[in-house]
């Protein structure tokens, strides 16, 4: 019997076991999926934990529930990927053979990397949002803040879901003014990249909210160490910013086990093909989602577009056929600006967001580059799609391809 292996059950992994399992006869084919956590996260409402819109249950729910039948599930750390061997060796000690592996181990964040962050301000008045743990706590230390100046500081790019920092920052200053707080702090968003954003048009619109919003913004700092007894960033070229509350955004990386079997770079991201989703070191491996080195946002609707392509291409490579679908780095993001409100950004490898109507031309009923009660909507809907249909494999209305339609260039 043939077997499929599929490494991390997030939102990559949950999203092409449930798309392969119906197509892949079970009397030919075995399919594994491995991860090392039980509890699937919906990530992109750790963000509004902070601010009491979600709680902790909001954003948990068993990974068996998304599981199809047939498939071998089985909870273990990977130990190390040995590709010459087309085998892995988990951490119980099982030794799991694969004809053709995909990797879809996500990428977490690394807080350690940074001298001092993880000391003796760490979940005092240093708090995180890319966790449960240190959203919650997060959520707790500003029930009780009275002010100061908050800082949110981005350490390094890649980061998941790059347009999540902004959100922070125009939340927290909504959620101030609904406080009464808001003449109390000052606000800072302090990030390496030359704008607000990664790319330029997008970039300009997300400063100007900032400004809009009196957030002050830091560009091109560059993170060296974090003084946590002086209540400092410092950066490696010795400038330093103040903070009485840092929420950061730690180096994010690829899951050690990449580190150890020695598939990935520097940060523990894997050499992929852009288009094809194929290793570029190994034809029988396949990677998706935050696990992948592409120009890529590091988003669950990225891993969304990739699914379709690598859906494509692994049935090809497993058929003998030539790898002929393309993923053109499509990504698209709902931004929450506060006070009900949300921005939406849709764009790909070559193509910067631009104005229009999506998903329909002309008609919508979302506004690309627009603040509308439209896009919140957007935003606050995709929970309900995320755990009904994407994790589930359905067809969504959005190609994979980003479309020109009902833009306007």
């Amino acid at each position: 019997m043939k077997k499929l292996l599929i490494l991390g059950a997030g939102t990559a992994g949950t999203i092409m076991v449930n798309k392969l399992a119906p197509v892949l006869d079970q009397s030919e084919w075995q399919i594994t999926i491995v991860d090392h956590h039980e509890t699937h996260y919906y990530q992109p409402g750790f963000l509004f934990i902070p601010f009491g819109i979600y709680t902790k249950k909001d954003v948990i729910k068993p990974k068996r529930d998304f599981f199809p039948t047939g498939v071998e599930v089985i909870f273990s750390g990977i130990d190390i990927i040995e590709p010459e061997k087309n085998q892995v060796k988990l951490t119980d000690g099982k030794v799991l053979s694969y004809d053709y592996l995909v990797i879809a181990t996500g990428s977490q964040i690394k807080p350690e990397e940074t001298e001092g962050l993880v000391g003796d301000g760490w979940r005092k008045n240093i708090f995180d949002f890319y966790t449960i743990d240190g959203a919650c706590a997060l959520a707790h230390f500003l029930k009780y803040w009275e002010g100061g100046r908050m800082v949110l500081n981005v350490v390094e790019m890649p980061i998941k879901c790059p347009v999540a920092p902004l959100e922070f920052e125009y939340l927290a200053e909504w959620w101030l003014t609904e406080q009464g707080l808001r003449d109390k702090v000052e606000i800072e968003f302090v990030t390496p990249l030359p704008g607000a954003f990664t790319k330029p048009k997008a970039s300009q619109l997300f400063g100007d909210f900032l400004d809009k919003k009196n957030i002050k913004l830091t560009p091109e700092f560059s993170t060296g160490r974090v003084d946590a007894a002086n209540n400092k960033i410092i950066s490696w070229d010795e400038q330093d910013i103040a903070y009485d509350l840092l929420v950061t955004v730690p180096t994010n990386m690829g899951d050690d086990a990449i580190a150890r079997s020695g598939l990935g770079d520097e940060l523990n991201f894997i050499p992929t093909d852009k288009e094809t989703l194929q290793s570029k070191a190994h034809e029988n491996i396949f990677v998706i989602g935050d696990a992948t080195d592409l120009p890529s946002s590091k988003a669950g609707s990225v891993a969304h577009f990739q699914a379709d392509i690598l859906y494509e291409n692994l049935l090809s490579a497993m058929e003998g056929r030539p790898l002929r679908a393309q993923f053109d780095g499509h990504a698209n993001c709902y931004i929450e600006s506060g006070f009900g409100k949300g921005i939406l950004i849709d764009f790909n490898y070559d193509t910067e967001p631009l104005p229009g109507k999506f998903p329909l031309p002309g008609i919508g009923p979302f506004s690309l580059l627009e603040e509308t009660k439209m896009n919140h909507y957007g935003k606050m809907m995709f929970r309900w799609m995320y755990w009904n249909l994407l994790l589930k494999g359905a067809e969504l209305p959005i190609e994979s391809q980003m479309m020109m339609a009902g833009k306007r260039v």
